[in-house]
C-alpha cells in the first residue's frame, strides 16, 4: 500500500477513536470537543490552537484527532506537537505496553521496566518508546514530563490521573 494512503487511513482511525472517547465523556456528564487536523466539519471541529485553548479554558475535555494532518509523522509526534501548542505541563501516553522497558518484554521475559528515564537516555539507548522526531520536539519545547502507561486495563488511566506511579516517567 502507498505510504501516504496508509498514513491517511491511520489518521482517520484516530478520528474514530476520538469520537468514541468524546461520546463516552459526554455520556458521563462532562463537556468535550473533538478537534481534527483533517477538516471534516460535519463530524468534528477543525483544529486550531486558539479554539482548542479556549475549549480547555472552558473546562472541556479536548480530544485531538487526525494526527498532524500530514503523512510521514507518527501519532507520537502529533501528540507532542499538540502538547507543545497547548503548553501542557505533562503528557499522558497510553500504549500497548505498560511502560518503558530495557528490552522488548514480548520477546524477552527478563526485560525490566524502567520507572524513570530522561529523554536523552531513552534516545541514546534506542528504546522504542517514541520516534526521534517526537523526542526532539519534547526536548526543544521543554515538555516537563511524559507518563507512559498501559491501556490494556481501562482503570489505569484513572489510576494515573489519581497520581499512581504506574508505568514510566520520561523527562528532560
Amino acid at each position: 500500500m502507498d505510504a501516504v494512503t496508509a498514513d491517511h487511513m491511520g489518521m482517520l482511525g484516530t478520528v474514530i477513536n476520538c469520537l468514541c472517547m468524546w461520546d463516552a465523556v459526554e455520556r458521563a456528564g462532562a463537556k468535550a470537543v473533538v478537534f481534527s487536523a483533517i477538516d471534516m466539519p460535519r463530524v468534528c471541529e477543525p483544529y486550531n490552537v486558539q479554539s482548542a485553548r479556549q475549549a480547555m479554558a472552558e473546562g472541556k475535555v479536548v480530544f485531538f484527532a487526525g494526527g498532524s494532518g500530514n503523512p510521514f509523522f507518527t501519532t507520537d509526534t502529533a501528540v507532542v506537537l499538540r502538547a507543545a501548542e497547548m503548553q501542557a505541563d505533562a503528557l499522558l501516553l497510553a500504549k500497548n505496553i505498560d511502560g518503558v522497558y530495557d528490552d522488548d518484554p514480548r520477546k524477552n521475559p527478563n526485560a525490566k521496566l524502567i520507572p524513570d528515564i530522561s529523554y536523552d537516555e531513552a534516545l541514546e539507548r534506542r528504546l522504542k518508546v517514541m520516534d526521534t522526531a517526537a523526542f526532539a520536539m519534547l526536548t526543544e519545547q521543554a515538555i516537563p514530563a511524559v507518563r507512559v502507561f498501559g491501556l490494556a486495563k481501562p482503570e489505569d488511566i484513572l489510576r494515573v490521573l489519581d497520581g499512581d506511579t504506574c508505568g514510566t516517567v520520561l523527562h528532560p
